[in-house]
């Protein structure tokens, strides 16, 4: 009897502990991720339709904060040029300096230095812009369209510009990672340019820092049960016991 009690206090005592320590680690990984989170990324609300079917106007979007030597063909980036207006944009960059951008051939297509770009996140496929154009792109500067080229007011209408319609790296002061509501997950990378130089972009941490978020809360709310889990099952325990006729074995 007294054997048996140590074992059960034992154990008692060894869940207790290991119940604790989930709940401490939980709390470090749960505020960790948030805190982590809030440091790399920054909510921007989609302010027009230019960017559609990408993002819409109203969506809150998670962006990574980075510099804007960071910044690669086909990222949808936030940034701010006294030429373009005074609040943050949203657009998609297709042209870095140096490059060639031209549309549209008889197939419709942008072209970048030459090669002809398949372009799915575009509102109108059959065609990647409204007019034809050609842009040189200076050193320093980006190009700037929107997915919906109908209503977009993007870099074609700079053109005339003292940067050709580009705007500085430094304008940009984020790159966009998620769509945060409504909830539609990551913006992905467009495959077309991965093979110009520089390649695309890598995602940023923000699936980590998710997982990081629900490994905590579950380890949070895992160790905060064990209490009353414990508890309940002791009694029930203890009951059964006491329901046993005397005499049995």
């Amino acid at each position: 009897m007294s054997g048996s009690g140590r074992t059960g206090d034992g154990r008692s005592r060894l869940g207790s502990v290991l119940s604790g320590l989930a709940v401490a680690v939980g709390c470090v990984l749960f505020l960790g991720g948030f805190a982590w989170g809030a440091v790399v990324y920054k909510p921007y609300t989609v302010p027009t339709q230019s960017m559609t079917p990408t993002v819409h106007s109203g969506d809150r979007v998670l962006a990574e904060r980075i510099d804007g030597g960071e910044v690669r063909r086909g990222d949808v980036v936030v940034f701010a040029d006294p030429a373009w207006g005074d609040m943050p944009m949203l657009k998609r960059v297709v042209g870095i300096g140096g490059d060639k951008i031209t549309c549209c051939g008889a197939d419709g297509r942008l072209r970048v230095n030459g090669k002809p770009l398949d372009e799915p996140y575009l509102r109108n496929k059959d065609r990647a812009s409204t007019e034809d154009f050609t842009a040189e792109v200076p050193e320093g500067q980006l190009f700037l369209l929107g997915d919906d080229r109908t209503s977009s007011l993007d870099s074609r209408v700079h053109l005339e510009d003292a940067g050709k319609g580009s705007v500085p790296r430094d304008a940009v002061q984020a790159r966009v990672d998620a769509i945060a509501w409504p909830m539609n997950g990551m913006v992905e990378r467009p495959r077309a340019f991965a093979g110009l130089p520089g390649g695309i972009s890598s995602p940023g941490p923000i699936q980590l820092q998710l997982r990081a978020v629900i490994v905590g809360m579950v380890l949070i709310l895992g160790g905060a049960a064990y209490g009353p889990v414990e508890t309940l099952l002791t009694r029930s325990a203890r009951k059964g016991r006491e329901r046993q006729p005397a005499g049995a074995h």
